[in-house]
């Protein structure tokens, strides 16, 4: 059976295990399903309890792509079915919405908190769902190839799994530019905003996998993140990685004062005035014309609000907003547009569709996700 998620342990020198964790749908470009989701979080809370793990590798199988984002078919099959079904609206009735999203931030969750360090080799494209995995992790190696992305505002959505969180505390206006926009950055705009802690070539892979094995693990987490940090930096430092600034970072003064107004509208009005020749640019300011403006108001509020919120408080907000977006139609129709019938014309509700998508149809002690700081 080709299971979608595959676990193995490398022993070090010492006796002590590395666990390692491959999405393995390379078909899909490793888009994260549910069965994936719960397949991580198991072995995830096994290898938790197992003295023997001194670490945990989480990578994707091919050379495309960590994780393109979360599967959508299954989600969007469920979300026409609830309309069917006369239940639109209702951000209680689809069942594997609430299922999926709850499972996926929570595994997110317990990466972002996971008692031992996490190694998470970002490889080719990261986008999404694929950044919620990546995020969290101890140490996150972007390559030549990573490219990575949030571009959930254009199919009437927005940047979730802990995007609010980690968006609104980027610099200036960097994350909101990348939330607004779905911009793509390489791997040195990556750790520039800080989703990236080094930049490695992918051929390096084998040498520090050897180098960890190497390594003289122990029971105290502290010193395994040393470790493990040590030989991170040690490859960055020998190897030849070193890639050219990024177009974020070339754009900063101009990206800051565009992101820096009042409110949306000021800031879209500030991007409609952009004129410029450089493609990047061009490509991210041209992205918002296309996005769904209800998406584009609901992003706005959740980078307002996420600064004055713990992570469980983000993950919690995100949760009630993204069942929202399955209940009230935007996102449907941006699945469609985008992966289903690709006609790339989507038919988006208005910029007000969204204004009470931050409303929690629970009490805070009933909310599905109260017991994540616990």
């Amino acid at each position: 059976m080709n299971l979608p998620v595959l676990a193995e342990t490398l022993a070090a020198d010492n006796g002590s295990l590395i666990g390692v964790l491959t999405l393995n749908a390379e078909k899909t470009l490793n888009a994260l399903s549910l069965s994936m989701v719960d397949l991580l979080s198991a072995q995830l809370a096994a290898w938790a309890d197992d003295e023997r793990i001194a670490m945990v590798l989480l990578q994707g199988a091919g050379e495309k792509a960590f994780c393109a984002g979360g599967d959508l078919h299954q989600l969007y099959s469920t979300m026409v079915d609830q309309r069917a079904s006369g239940q639109a609206g209702d951000v209680l009735a689809n069942d594997y919405a609430n299922t999926f999203f709850a499972r996926e931030y929570t595994l997110d969750y317990r990466i972002h908190t996971y008692p031992k360090p996490i190694l998470c080799w970002g490889h080719g494209i990261v986008m999404g769902g694929g950044i919620g995995l990546m995020a969290g992790a101890s140490y996150r190696v972007a390559t030549e190839k990573t490219r990575l992305a949030m571009p959930e505002t254009g199919i009437g959505l927005f940047p979730d799994v802990g995007g609010s969180w980690f968006l609104s505390r980027m610099p200036g206006g960097l994350g909101r530019f990348l939330a607004l926009t779905g911009a793509s950055i390489n791997a040195a705009d990556a750790r520039y905003v800080g989703l990236a802690d080094r930049v490695l070539a992918h051929a390096d892979q084998p040498q520090v996998l050897a180098a960890l094995r190497r390594q003289p693990w122990n029971g105290d987490r502290a010193h395994n993140h040393a470790l493990l940090g040590a030989v991170l930096r040690a490859t960055e430092e020998a190897g030849s990685s070193a890639c050219a600034q990024g177009p974020l970072r070339q754009h900063r003064d101009l990206i800051d004062q565009l992101c820096g107004r009042e409110s949306l509208e000021a800031v879209l009005a500030a991007f409609a005035g952009v004129h410029s020749d450089e493609p990047w640019l061009v490509k991210a300011l041209a992205a918002v014309t296309r996005a769904a403006p209800g998406s584009l108001a609901l992003t706005w509020r959740l980078q307002e609000r996420a600064p004055r919120l713990s992570l469980a408080e983000v993950f919690r907000m995100e949760y009630g907003a993204a069942l929202h977006c399955c209940a009230h139609g935007d996102f449907a129709e941006g699945i469609r547009a985008l992966l289903i019938d690709k006609d790339h014309s989507p038919r988006w509700r208005s910029a007000d569709s969204t204004g009470h998508f931050l409303d929690t149809p629970w009490p805070p002690h009933a909310h599905p996700l109260a017991g994540l700081d616990k």
